[in-house]
């Protein structure tokens, strides 16, 4: 097994226009392109609490597999993988909503759309839903549920596609446009996870436009950090007996931490490395699992050295 080194930072002093976000390190090029660097930072309660060794490399080779799966289905920002935690993509104007995708009646958050039909809520993001669906049931059929796009900190909102046009986020070509992507990209995504014994039950989207308009799937797509996978084979006896499926549970760093402190105001408590090293290889299994290759665990040695030199013509 190689031993990695954790990409905790990837600032390069020699790019221009660094622009540092919760896990990503950013760098906006003359030419018009971003260099987006994939680190191995782990965000929740609006902090950093560790870093996970390969969890960048995992998420951008995870996406990098779903963008070009779903190509002919919308363009995409990539333009170049450098190396296996960097893209350069085209610099987009990021749209004011998120799109959410969902199959299924799931979720913990105050957004999701079992939190909220557990208290009794039916009609929601301008869908209704009928009386009597069991948790994590599927729904009949898939349903877009926007959110306001948080900034700064603040907090997603639920939408309906009347808000999102009523408050001019999006023009209705856009919105239209928005929705036929993010449900074929949906559907695109649960054949080719159902083909690897893997239930997509829901995910988001980030769509950008670029200088002429044109509206461009940006971020990531389909990683286990913005979707929810479930292991197919576990569905049925879990809907049955009212539990969730098995999912690659990576959030128990998360609540180890919860369990220690209040996260949002304490010091976080240093986390055991066997629990970092736990989450590590729930990234790698992910990683395999939905694209049915073998993880590169070489390419983390040295990480923040070979990309520099990857970057270098850049410079």
């Amino acid at each position: 097994m190689t031993m990695a080194t954790v990409l905790d930072d990837a600032f390069i002093p020699e790019l221009p226009n660094y622009y540092k976000g919760k896990v990503r390190d950013n760098y906006d090029l003359p030419d018009g392109s971003r260099v987006i660097v994939a680190s191995d930072r782990l965000s929740a309660f609006d902090r950093i609490l560790t870093a996970i060794p390969y969890k960048g490399q995992v998420l951008t080779q995870t996406a990098r597999y779903w963008f070009e799966k779903t190509a002919d289905i919308c363009p995409n920002h990539v333009i170049t993988y450098p190396h296996p935690n960097v893209v350069i993509g085209k610099r987009l104007e990021i749209l004011p909503v998120e799109i959410v995708v969902r199959g299924y009646l799931a979720g913990t958050t105050s957004t999701s759309i079992l939190t909220k039909y557990k208290v009794g809520e039916r009609q929601m993001y301008g869908v209704t839903l009928a009386d009597g669906i069991k948790d994590n049931e599927q729904l009949s059929t898939a349903i877009i549920t926007p959110t306001t796009k948080a900034f700064d900190g603040g907090h997603d909102a639920p939408l309906s596609s009347d808000d999102i046009l009523e408050q001019g986020l999006l023009t209705e070509a856009q919105w239209n446009t928005v929705s036929a992507y993010a449900l074929a990209l949906f559907k695109r995504g649960q054949e080719k996870s159902a083909e690897r014994g893997l239930i997509l039950a829901d995910t988001k989207y980030e769509f950008g436009t670029d200088s002429a308009g044109n509206i461009i799937l940006a971020d990531e797509i389909h990683t286990p950090d913005s979707s929810r996978y479930w292991i197919a084979e576990t569905y049925p006896t879990a809907l049955a007996n009212g539990t969730r499926p098995q999912s690659f549970d990576k959030d128990f760093i998360r609540a180890w931490v919860a369990e220690r402190c209040d996260p949002y105001k304490d010091e976080i408590p240093p986390i055991p490395a066997e629990l970092v090293a736990q989450a590590s290889e729930v990234y790698i299994q992910a990683y395999e699992m939905i694209t049915g290759r073998s993880f590169d665990r070489s390419k983390a040695v040295n990480p923040l050295a070979d990309i520099r030199k990857a970057l270098s013509p850049y410079f």
